[in-house]
């Protein structure tokens, strides 16, 4: 029973503000075109799933934001070793990083739809730019406070550059790589759907935006429910993921 409770605890808050959200949705917004009650929000939910609109949207988002939050990460990934490991490297960049990291990625929409038009290659390269950032700042930070004696281990056994990096810098910085895989993975999937919101006629977001604009407020607040949905499943699958790796490689999580 103990164990019961402390499982439905979490939920106790949530469930208490869907009750009170579906009471005023039935009682002070009574045919209202910009608020729907949750029950309303459930039914049309599930014919979105029955169509086959929840599924293909869903499947454009998440494959956009995965292919933008690897290329984009993989890069700062690299990248950031890169500059972590070199401090003059770091020192000549610095203005670069600086004055192209503030950019917001949504600026980059205009220039994406020109040089790709609309559809999923624009979408991913903006998404790509806007995980970029993060992964490489978060990863120099970690490698630049590697524990010297490490490195300095690394030089006596002269270990070559990939030795270097796989042997003794990745695991040494596992736990603060996976912080910023945490943050990209959840600007990947902001960036995502604000470029379908935005421009993209693609998407979780443009689903969410032909709903807002046909006044279906039912089928708007599904859409806004199931991204969080789908945000906090995939932040816990980074999270077990990240648990996994770090028993993998010995590394306390």
């Amino acid at each position: 029973m103990t164990r019961f409770a402390a499982l439905l605890r979490p939920w106790c808050f949530p469930l208490a503000a869907l009750a009170l959200f579906e009471a005023c949705a039935r009682t002070a917004a009574v045919g209202s075109d910009s608020i729907a009650p949750p029950s309303a929000a459930l039914l049309a939910f599930g014919k979105a799933a029955l169509d086959g609109s929840l599924l293909q949207a869903t499947t454009f988002t998440l494959v956009s934001a995965a292919v933008g939050l690897l290329v984009g990460g993989s890069l700062g990934v690299l990248l950031g070793i890169a500059l972590g490991l070199s401090k003059r490297a770091a020192r000549l960049s610095l203005l670069s990083v600086e004055m192209l990291r503030p950019v917001p990625s949504v600026a980059l929409i205009p220039l994406a739809m020109l040089v790709f038009g609309f559809g999923f290659r624009m979408e991913f390269a903006v998404v790509a730019f806007a995980s970029f950032w993060p992964m490489l700042v978060l990863t120099q930070a970690a490698v630049a406070q590697v524990e010297p004696r490490l490195l300095e281990v690394s030089h006596v056994l002269g270990l070559s550059a990939a030795q270097h990096c796989l042997k003794i810098v990745l695991p040494a910085i596992v736990p603060r790589l996976f912080v910023a895989l945490r943050l990209g993975v959840a600007v990947a999937l902001v960036v995502a759907v604000t470029v379908e919101i935005a421009a993209n006629p693609n998407g979780m977001g443009y689903a969410m935006m032909i709903a807002q604009q046909s006044l279906d407020p039912a089928l708007m607040l599904a859409w806004l429910g199931w991204i969080g949905v789908v945000g906090f499943v995939i932040n816990a699958a980074a999270l077990r993921l990240q648990r996994w790796v770090a028993r993998r490689m010995g590394v306390q999580p």
